[in-house]
């Protein structure tokens, strides 16, 4: 079946999980990556763990199917000779080392684009190729900190909390897989290829939206509310009999609708409650008298009665029910694979669901350098001759 990317050679220099995420995404939707890795060692996540499957990380694991794994000695002349001679085939490139790094090499996007000016130069980095910051490294934790994110993150009287997952990084793979089809958009009207610049920081301060929007009316910074909205209530979590469960009556039908089947009637006359905006001035005395009612019934209970009658709510599940849960399941969101060392193994979905050229998730991650020599031979026209050589001489 035909794929949105088919065709598509992209040069993936990129390791950890911002970069991989986004040439997985890339992968997924046909296009042929080559994930270039450092002798010996490779992406730094394949040393993440544990958990480890028979020596694999689980980490790696997670974001690199669907790749072919080369390893490149990007030290040695003959190392940085055939990496230009991929660049010269590739349609993208992504990288994500410090700004500077790669031109120091030879690499920068001016360079590369003299060399083949269609590839699309996608550069992932905490704080972008420009500013005062660009020099500075940047790691998630780092970046949800200055992003904002962790300010808003946490209970009211709490520390700053960081997202449970890689927020930071996954929220600038996306952005950049965004960022590369945008230019071979470009590319097919004009010929030329770009540099895209994406950085941690900005991806960070584009999810603030109305949060920022509360800072740019009020002058003032959004405190920590837990699991509250600063805009909307009931919407949060709420403790019931044997667990938690999120309600979200995001308007005047369902708040009415719900305190009815809360048995909450009485809510209903009183001024203080009357609409959002009251509700939202008088959240200290009404959210008690909602935890008071939700602990009344198990989590089970009131999912059944809010959800019967179309309340939007929600039970918080950890990652076993999730990725067992049959609407994640129907949804093809968890795939099982072989993988050649670590055996069966299960990765994530796609969540880009296209009817007429769907992505596909059929290869395994790669073991270090597995495709060194097809790629040799195939892409580029070594000899077996001639790899042996780069081996002895250590390229490769």
């Amino acid at each position: 079946m035909v794929k949105p990317l088919d065709g598509i050679l992209v040069i993936d220099l990129s390791r950890v999980l911002a970069g991989p995420y986004c040439t997985m995404e890339l992968a997924d939707m046909g296009a042929t990556v080559i994930k270039v890795e450092i002798p010996g060692s490779g992406d730094d996540t394949r040393a993440y763990g544990p958990p480890f499957l028979n020596g694999e990380s689980t980490y790696f694991l997670s974001v690199n199917r669907n790749k072919q794994s080369m390893t490149l000695n990007l030290k040695h002349e003959r190392g940085k000779e055939i990496l230009h001679q991929l660049l010269a085939r590739g349609d993208v490139l992504v990288e994500n080392f410090r700004p500077g790094t790669l031109e120091g090499l030879g690499f920068g996007y001016e360079a590369v684009h003299a060399l083949n000016p269609r590839l699309i130069y996608c550069s992932i980095s905490g704080f972008g190729q420009t500013g005062p910051y660009a020099q500075r490294p940047g790691y998630d934790l780092v970046v949800q900190g200055e992003g904002g994110v962790m300010s808003l993150t946490g209970e009211p009287a709490g520390a700053p909390m960081k997202v449970g997952n890689s927020f930071a990084d996954i929220t600038a793979g996306m952005n950049a897989f965004a960022g590369i089809l945008l230019a071979l958009l470009t590319r097919d009207r004009t010929g030329e290829g770009q540099w895209v610049d994406v950085s941690l920081l900005d991806c960070q301060v584009a999810m603030l939206t109305y949060q920022a929007g509360i800072y740019f009316a009020t002058g003032q910074s959004p405190p920590r509310l837990g699991n509250q909205h600063p805009s909307i209530t009931p919407y949060e979590t709420f403790e019931c009999r044997d667990g938690y469960i999120n309600i979200a009556a995001g308007n005047q039908g369902f708040w009415e609708r719900f305190c009815k089947l809360a048995g909450l009637e009485h809510l209903l006359a009183d001024e203080r409650f009357s609409t959002m905006k009251r509700r939202i001035e008088n959240r200290a005395a009404l959210t008690p008298i909602i935890a008071a009612a939700a602990r009344t019934r198990t989590r089970q209970e009131w999912f059944e009665l809010l959800d019967r009658e179309g309340i939007p709510c929600g039970l918080i599940k950890n990652v076993a029910e999730v990725c067992a849960d049959p609407q994640v399941l129907a949804r093809d969101m968890v795939i099982g694979l072989e993988h050649p060392t670590a055996g069966p193994i299960h990765v994530n979905g796609i969540p880009i669901k296209l009817s007429a050229t769907p992505g596909d998730v059929k290869e395994p991650p790669p073991l270090l350098g597995q495709h060194t020599d097809q790629i040799l031979a195939d892409v580029l026209g070594y000899t077996a001759s001639q790899i042996a050589e780069l081996r002895q001489i250590k390229a490769v």
